[in-house]
Order: C-alpha cells, then structure tokens, then sequence
C-alpha cells in the first residue's frame, strides 16, 4: 500500500508540521465588582436584563510567545437601575510555534480565548452568587464564530476602501492592539 504525504497547511512552507500550541501560565488579572444600588436594588422586583461584552488583547512577549487578555464584562439592570457590573480579565501566557501567520492569528484570537472564557464564567458565576444575586450561568461562546465575523467585516471594510481609493491592495490581517 502506498503512504500519501499530506502537506500541514499550519506548518510553514518547507517545513515538516512541527505547529505546536503550548499554554504556559493563565491567570487573573483583574476583576471588578460593583453594587452601585445597594441596599434597595434587594428590594426591587422583576427580572434582571443581563448584558454581557467581551473585550480582547493580544501582547507580544517575545518570538513566539504571547500573552492574551479575555476581559469579559456583565451588567445587569433591573427597570432603570444597575444591579450589579463585574469586569473579569483573565490572561494567558501561550507559545504558539511552526503556524503560518494567518493560521497563528487565528489560534491566538479563537483557541485562546477558548482556554480562557470558563475560568471567567466560573468567577463571575462565584462574585455574582456571594453578591447576593440570583446564580448566573454563562452561555458558552463560539470564538471561532466571533473570529470568522469579525475577519469577514474587516475584508467588506478593505474592499469598500480599495474600491473608493482606485488601487487593489491586498487585504491584511488586522493587527491585535
């Protein structure tokens, strides 16, 4: 029987697949947890409208090795008023090697904010809980949809400005601030 050789698309050109994704520390960062109607927000009836947002940054530490900030934040409102804000920032430190550019974008922007959202749904779970509220109970998010979005809006944008501007460029990765 003859053996195939598949080519790694993750692999850089040349290279046998020696892509690897390694975790190195996760953390807390910072977290924030705030009452702002306490004691009469214990009083009010109804049911809460809960809003989360996530945030992310990625940080060059050196070749190779990068560290990812997933900060998510939930605020919930009863009528008019605030019931509680918690800010959670979770970060990892990730060494991700033998990926293609496209292709390492995509991990530090989709796996790890993956590795880190259940340490932030876990925290924030416990702060909302000993702050005297309802248990809340984040859905799981799908980054890699997020990612695929986001990527797809930035190439609509580069298209509307390549077509406004008269010269084709290529499109590029957006740069992670």
């Amino acid at each position: 029987m003859a053996e195939e050789q598949n080519q790694d698309p993750v692999a850089q050109p040349g290279q046998e697949s020696t892509a690897q994704f390694q975790m190195q520390k996760l953390y807390t960062k910072d977290v924030s947890f705030e009452v702002p109607n306490a004691p009469q927000i214990f009083q009010d009836t109804g049911q809460a409208d809960v809003k989360m947002s996530l945030a992310q940054r990625v940080t060059e530490l050196e070749e190779n090795t990068h560290e990812v900030v997933l900060t998510v934040t939930v605020t919930a409102t009863i009528g008019e008023k605030t019931a509680y804000l918690v800010e959670v920032a979770h970060a990892g430190i990730f060494t991700i090697t033998g990926f293609q550019e496209q292709a390492a974008h995509a991990v530090m922007n989709t796996l790890c904010p993956n590795t880190l959202f259940p340490y932030s749904r876990q925290l924030i779970s416990t702060l909302v809980a000993e702050g005297g509220f309802p248990p809340l109970v984040l859905q799981p998010v799908n980054f890699d949809q997020l990612y695929a979005q986001r990527m797809q809006q930035m190439m609509q944008e580069q298209n509307q400005q390549s077509a406004g501007d008269g010269n084709g460029a290529e499109s590029a990765l957006p740069t992670n601030d």
